[in-house]
């Protein structure tokens, strides 16, 4: 049975924005690890869209930047939406009940699937759906933007904190 996380880079004052801060070549280094190790990623429209630039090489990019998309591209991917039409590679795009999905996505896979975006994230927290909740926390204080936890969730756990970087504070919860 597959573990559902999420993890997302956050502020410290709790909002995330990929535009309003960047993380380091070390942690970014840790993200394409994270990525390898996945199992798949279940994607929102928002997110998705976002993360879908990984599916285009660019001649700009350095060789941490081409092997994040080489393994973005090797990973099983499920965008759940309703808006959109088709999706990339390696994607299936998903029109049905979260619930049901993601309780039969668990089930018939192993390792550790990730849910990403704050949105698709609260549906899944309000669902009981997250196992473990991975916080990586920045340094900086952005005052508005996305929050990362758009409403009340369920009470967790802390169960590990690691430095990642020069800068960056992973916590790991888990449901209490």
């Amino acid at each position: 049975m597959a573990k559902i996380i999420f993890g997302m880079n956050v502020s410290l004052d709790g909002y995330v924005d990929h535009d309003r801060f960047a993380p380091d070549e070390v942690l970014f280094r840790h993200w394409t690890e994270h990525v390898k190790g996945l199992s798949g990623s279940i994607y929102g429209t928002g997110m998705y869209e976002i993360m879908s630039y990984w599916d285009t090489d660019d001649a700009a990019w350095d060789d941490d930047h081409r092997a994040f998309a080489t393994a973005w591209r090797q990973l099983p991917k499920w965008v759940i939406s309703n808006s959109l039409a088709a999706t990339g590679p390696n994607t299936t795009l998903i029109k049905q009940d979260i619930e049901s999905f993601a309780r039969t996505l668990r089930a018939e896979h192993t390792g550790e699937i990730s849910v990403s975006g704050p949105k698709l994230a609260k549906s899944f927290m309000d669902l009981g759906l997250i196992d473990e909740y991975r916080l990586y926390t920045h340094p900086v204080i952005l005052g508005s933007g996305a929050p990362l936890f758009p409403g009340p969730g369920p009470r967790l756990r802390l169960v590990a904190q690691d430095r990642i970087g020069n800068e960056v504070i992973r916590l790991t919860y888990v449901p209490a």
